[in-house]
């Protein structure tokens, strides 16, 4: 099954995300309209909303809040996407230039500041006790895996369970609270099921992306090949690449990661991949998608369930 099979699963809904966010992000401010609009056109796929609203139906809510509680969970996506894009200087994302690279630093910073605030004023307009539970919360969790990335920048001792508690923080968090916010809608016995669920999914889904660095383009990708070692990043392929490549090949790993240089970005990225590092991660990736699938298992057979298996075993197996 491909993504658009997934996505038709709840086409209604996920249609009605999209109009709810669009009408979100209406300001009296120009630019900040301007900004927004920007964003919400450049697409991608939408993972975390699609997850929550898959959650939800999965665990018999019929209702309609989990499209605002979907839209509200892409905003803060968004918000941590602008923050991102700055702190790590990127000017590439989906293809298209990044918001402060099309404008500068300072609105990117200033109009992901809104989108928090934005989004948190829907949450509690939503009047849902566990919904704001697992989202502020959730929030916390997201900041301190973004600062626990900085710490490990330039790093090359970064281990690999160090390296692990920043995606659980920074990427899979988000799954989760997607999952959960939608699962806290329905039967509530299976809320703990679908965050374990979406845990393993989104530090997959990274897993999968930290691979991809290394054996992708920047056509196919929307960023630009070699951004994480640029940015001093030690993701699990340099991590093991560093382990089991010869002494010199490691060194010139480590330094890059110290310097976040790319003069030799075409040298590491044929250490990384012929020393078996890259197989190593796929493997952790495969580990967790496991992991994601039994956590599934208690939830009762539907289309919905479905979709969330099927968009497991699709993380695994995408190209960008």
């Amino acid at each position: 099954m491909d993504y658009k099979s997934i996505v038709a699963v709840v086409a209604e809904d996920f249609a009605a995300v999209d109009t709810f966010i669009r009408k979100s992000l209406e300001s009296r401010v120009p630019l900040i309209h301007e900004v927004g609009q920007y964003i919400v056109q450049g697409g991608g796929k939408r993972l975390r909303p699609l997850v929550c609203l898959l959650a939800a139906r999965a665990c018999g809510y019929r209702g309609d809040r989990h499209i605002q509680v979907a839209g509200i969970i892409e905003m803060l996506h968004t918000a941590t996407l602008l923050h991102d894009d700055v702190v790590d200087e990127s000017g590439l994302r989906r293809g298209r230039a990044t918001a402060n690279a099309r404008w500068d630093n300072p609105t990117a910073v200033l109009v992901g500041d809104y989108l928090i605030s934005r989004a948190f004023a829907l949450m509690v307009a939503l009047r849902e006790p566990a919904v704001m539970d697992i989202m502020s919360a959730g929030t916390v969790v997201i900041a301190e895996g973004e600062v626990l990335q900085l710490i490990n920048q330039r790093d090359p001792d970064t281990t690999e369970d160090r390296y692990l508690q920043v995606i659980y923080g920074k990427t899979a968090k988000l799954f989760e609270v997607a999952a959960e916010t939608g699962a806290s809608l329905g039967d509530r016995d299976y809320q703990p099921h679908c965050a374990a669920f979406a845990r393993h999914l989104g530090a997959a889904f990274q897993i999968v992306d930290d691979v991809l660095d290394y054996t992708s383009s920047a056509e196919v990708m929307g960023k630009n090949v070699g951004d994480d070692l640029g940015e001093g990043k030690p993701t699990l392929p340099l991590i093991q690449a560093i382990k089991a490549s010869a002494p010199g090949d490691a060194e010139l790993i480590r330094n890059a990661i110290r310097t976040g240089g790319l003069e030799h970005l075409e040298e590491i990225i044929a250490i990384v991949q012929r020393c078996g590092a890259l197989d190593y991660t796929r493997q952790r990736a495969q580990l967790e998608s496991e992991q994601a699938l039994a956590a599934l298992a208690a939830l009762p057979e539907s289309p919905y369930k479905t979709a969330l298996q099927d968009l497991t075993r699709l993380a695994l197996s995408r190209d960008s």
